[in-house]
């Protein structure tokens, strides 16, 4: 599958979503709308229950205006105009309310404009016995004599509880969304897997075509009939052979290396070490493969003692100095220091490479991973180096990571617990 078509599966898949999540809360909001309208009729149908049953009484007429207003979304006022028996009010409020299984909990005043104050108050809990203080805060409603107001201050929570397969059917949707968004992520990664495993099959293939191309060109010419007569070119040709066998060994026994520390069958065998010495003694086997390479040391560390495996720590050096030299377009000049800093001891490569783009520096210890260089290979590997460093150095307790990387060249410090 191209990387076009899953760019549009993609987009395709997130309009899809946001679809799916404008409709649920547009039909979710309609709903919560109804649930209030019908909660409001019932609210109105009680409360006008209640002002009949003063009017009746009180032998008043019932005026033929609505006697009822609504004066915010959970605050409703009815017009007495004759005194009113709080205990009365609070039992006929309580009785209607039950009735139209109306179970949030209200607090209600009773207000006399004459004297501009409310003359009773309290709170009622529908679903228990435990009372409330009173509260004066309801507003006031102008041009009334005697009147009542009641208050829901849970009434958004009570629709909510009326909407049992709305909030069901969200979940599920929420649910459905959520796995389709980890399948998504999924199938993303896999392809992300899969450029990177051909990346690798094709940089292995690169790897061993050369090497094998070269033995077989010596095999064929120590089949020569006159070669036997030549001992110098046949030597030479053999050690060709040795040279070439010995580096396609070394790049099996690394990719084997790998896989073994990918089933986490490391076995480390730890020994109390001073670092300096294991450096020193790293960058002087390094340099008799590589003496055009400048390597400047400043061990500044007073405590360079750690408890490592030394064979691995010196595979660790070495794949940072191979690197620094692989990535270099001029003469490679490395500088290692060391310090200590909170009970550790810190190890700075730093050299004068091409330097890693910051859109690349958080991927470079991943395996398999390789800076894009285009169609030019002109840097070997199998990108195992860095992943092989940062394993090791997570199997020690330690860390590595890339302090600095430009133009100029990058820095990678390792850090290791003193012993």
């Amino acid at each position: 599958m191209s990387r076009n078509t899953i760019r549009v599966l993609v987009i395709l898949a997130l309009v899809s979503i946001g679809g799916i999540i404008v409709t649920q809360v547009y039909w979710f909001r309609r709903a919560f709308d109804a649930e209030a309208q019908q909660f409001n009729r019932d609210v109105n149908t009680a409360l006008f229950n209640v002002a009949s049953q003063f009017f009746e009484i009180n032998k008043a007429a019932i005026p033929s205006n609505n006697p009822i207003k609504q004066l915010s979304t959970n605050y409703y006022v009815v017009m007495i105009n004759n005194e009113i028996d709080a205990n009365l009010l609070e039992f006929l409020l309580t009785s209607e309310f039950e009735k139209r299984n109306i179970s949030a909990d209200f607090e209600y005043g009773i207000y006399d404009c004459t004297n501009d104050k409310m003359v009773y108050g309290s709170y009622v809990s529908m679903n228990s016995a435990e009372q409330v203080a009173t509260t004066a805060s309801l507003p006031k409603w102008e041009d009334q004599n005697y009147y009542f107001g009641v208050q829901f201050p849970h009434k958004a929570r009570l629709i909510t509880s009326r909407m049992e397969v709305w909030i069901f059917s969200s979940a599920v949707l929420a649910i459905v969304l959520i796995f389709f968004a980890y399948s998504l992520f999924v199938i993303l990664k896999q392809k992300r897997l899969s450029e990177v495993q051909k990346d690798f099959i094709n940089n292995m293939t690169h790897e061993f075509k050369t090497p094998i191309s070269t033995i077989s060109l010596s095999a064929e010419v120590l089949k020569g009939p006159n070669i036997i007569n030549q001992p110098d070119r046949l030597h030479s040709y053999a050690t060709i052979i040795e040279n070439e066998n010995l580096r396609l060994k070394n790049q099996v026994e690394r990719v084997l290396q790998m896989a073994s520390l990918e089933r986490e069958e490391i076995s480390l065998n730890k020994e109390e070490t001073q670092m300096h010495q294991l450096l020193s003694e790293t960058i002087d086997g390094f340099k008799l493969t590589h003496d055009q390479v400048e390597i400047k040391l400043a061990f500044e560390a007073e405590n360079d003692l750690v408890v490592v495996d030394r064979l691995h720590l010196r595979n660790v050096i070495n794949n940072l100095l191979d690197n620094a030299i692989k990535y270099c377009r001029r003469v490679p000049q490395i500088e290692i220091s060391t310090n200590n800093l909170d009970n550790s001891i810190c190890i700075e490569v730093k050299d004068n490479g091409i330097g890693i783009s910051k859109d690349h520096q958080k991927k470079i210890f991943n395996k398999f991973y390789r800076v894009p260089t285009g169609n030019v290979h002109d840097v070997k590997g199998f990108g195992l180096g860095l992943n092989y460093v940062n394993i090791i150095m997570k199997a020690h307790k330690g860390s590595v990571e890339l302090t600095d990387s430009s133009n100029a060249g990058s820095t990678l410090k390792l850090t290791l617990k003193n012993a």
